[in-house]
């Protein structure tokens, strides 16, 4: 085995064993102790592949959720990314519920807006090179952090308030707004 691949298996066995000891105890409450235990390892081998645990609960959700939405071409894809968020959110809400009672909403929006910030960039770039325009810097900067915003919100609202939207309105409401509006605020930006 590989050294690549020897490497991917224990941060694989350290989300797994975070994941089920969250099941139980406050992600604050998690030690390093705990995770080397669990996956009989040493703290240098941990620490080799994460800073703490907060790089191993970015590397997990990246690895899950936001690597896997990367994937979809967003401009042509985006309900079938939204429908894949929605799908994760929902066999995750007892994990992604310990970590916002641990770190708070805003810890976990700003976790959110970090990973989700790049791929509305990338759908408002596509969108400007699909009506054939382009806007200022500025108000790129502006339309990304209005819509990341807002998606990170959402996401965070999906699994804290379950019953709020059926699953299918979210994906028709996500769909309906980011297909119509960011190509209509564009065009009304023509430079």
């Amino acid at each position: 085995m590989t050294h690549k691949e020897t490497s991917l298996r224990t941060k694989k066995a350290l989300c797994a064993s975070l994941k089920e000891l969250m099941r139980h105890k406050a992600f604050s409450k998690i030690t390093v102790s705990e995770l080397i235990r669990d996956c009989d390892i040493n703290r240098k081998t941990f620490y080799y592949h994460f800073e703490d645990i907060f790089g191993l609960l970015k590397w997990m959700l990246e690895q899950e959720a936001i690597d896997v939405v990367k994937q979809f071409d967003l401009l042509i894809d985006f309900q079938d990314a939204f429908v894949f968020v929605i799908d994760y959110v929902e066999a995750n809400s007892y994990f992604l519920n310990c970590i916002y009672n641990s770190v708070g909403r805003d810890e976990l929006k700003r976790f959110f807006y970090q990973d989700f910030i790049g791929l509305v960039e990338t759908i408002i770039s596509k969108n400007e090179k699909k009506v054939g325009t382009t806007i200022s810097d500025g108000f790129r900067f502006f339309l990304c952090d209005l819509y990341t915003e807002g998606i990170a919100g959402m996401i965070i609202n999906l699994f804290q308030h379950p019953d709020k939207y059926t699953k299918e309105d979210l994906i028709d409401y996500f769909t309906i707004v980011m297909h119509n509006s960011i190509p209509a605020v564009i065009i009304s930006q023509k430079q």
